[in-house]
């Protein structure tokens, strides 16, 4: 088939002319272009100098002041600090002065070992001071005369006291003197919140006022009055406030216990000596002794009190206040 003859006319002929493309006007307005400043400055060396000396010397003085300034502030908060510290910082309980002086002479299976000098702390502790002064003079009607040490550690000595029973209890009540240890207790417990830290320091002197060994009261229950009441029943007995131990080395083992009274002035030897006299072997460690303790067996207290007690007799021969 023969093609048509406007096809062939359409596909020999040359391409249509694109109209021109729009040119920008030349009258749109344009932006200038800033206007470059240029400054021109005289400045000598002379007077860069003058200047940066200047500011220097500026900065330097404020640096002095400031620094001079929060010195004085923290001086101030250390003196504030130093202050609330010597307001709040506890008494010192080692410079006790001694009111009153008492003796001891010691012997040892009769043979003479010296005099041992006590100084009391009546300003310090009244109530214990009183109270061994009483004895030592013989003012409560008893005294420590012709008394034992009935046990002797490494750190210390104790004294057994006066008994709470029998003639020395007789003569106490003849006159009226009080062997309760109620009063000792109330300043030993104000003595521990006054003072931390341990009290029984080398060549103190204290008396013994409670046994932090004994066990809680027991609990039991009474018919009274056709009814039943709880009660409680103590095991063992307190310290009557009569025993007394002096420490040749620091025993803060001692402070749950016992109340110091005073220091040794004049004898320390004579302490060290009765500390050198052969004791019992305290024997703790047992099996046997660690289950009859355990079962209440009465047998294991008995034992206990002979522990560490002097083989020798160690006695007061002598005692009383020196004026």
């Amino acid at each position: 088939m023969l093609p048509n003859s406007k096809i062939l006319q359409f596909l020999h002929s040359p391409p249509p002319a694109l109209p021109p493309l729009p040119q920008a006007p030349n009258n749109i307005p344009t932006s200038p272009s800033p206007p470059i400043l240029k400054q021109h400055c005289k400045f000598s060396r002379r007077d860069f100098t003058i200047c940066s000396n200047s500011s220097l010397l500026l900065l330097l003085g404020s640096a002095l002041v400031e620094s001079r300034a929060r010195a004085e502030d923290g001086s101030a908060v250390d003196a504030d600090k130093t202050d609330g510290l010597q307001e709040n910082a506890p008494p010192n309980c080692t410079a006790k002065a001694p009111t009153k002086r008492a003796f001891l002479d010691i012997s040892i299976d009769g043979e003479p070992a010296g005099r041992i000098v006590i100084g009391l702390y009546g300003d310090d502790a009244p109530a214990g001071a009183a109270r061994f002064s009483g004895l030592v003079s013989g003012a409560a009607g008893i005294s420590y005369r012709r008394k034992e040490f009935v046990k002797i550690m490494p750190n210390y000595v104790q004294h057994g006291g006066v008994r709470s029973y029998g003639v020395d209890a007789e003569l106490a009540k003849r006159t009226g003197s009080n062997l309760a240890a109620e009063s000792l207790v109330t300043e030993w417990e104000k003595m521990n919140e006054k003072c931390p830290g341990t009290k029984n320091l080398a060549g103190s002197v204290g008396i013994v006022v409670r046994d932090p060994t004994k066990p809680p009261p027991k609990i039991k229950l009474v018919a009274r009055g056709g009814k039943l009441e709880i009660d409680e029943e103590d095991v063992g007995a307190d310290p009557n406030g009569t025993e007394f131990v002096i420490t040749s080395k620091d025993s803060p083992e001692l402070d749950t216990s016992t109340l110091v009274i005073g220091r040794v002035l004049e004898g320390m030897e004579v302490v060290e000596k009765i500390g050198q006299v052969k004791t019992v072997q305290e024997n703790t460690g047992s099996p046997y002794f660690r289950v009859a303790k355990l079962i209440g067996d009465k047998r294991a207290t008995v034992a206990e009190r002979g522990f560490n007690r002097p083989y020798s007799k160690v006695l007061i021969t002598n005692c009383g206040l020196i004026q």
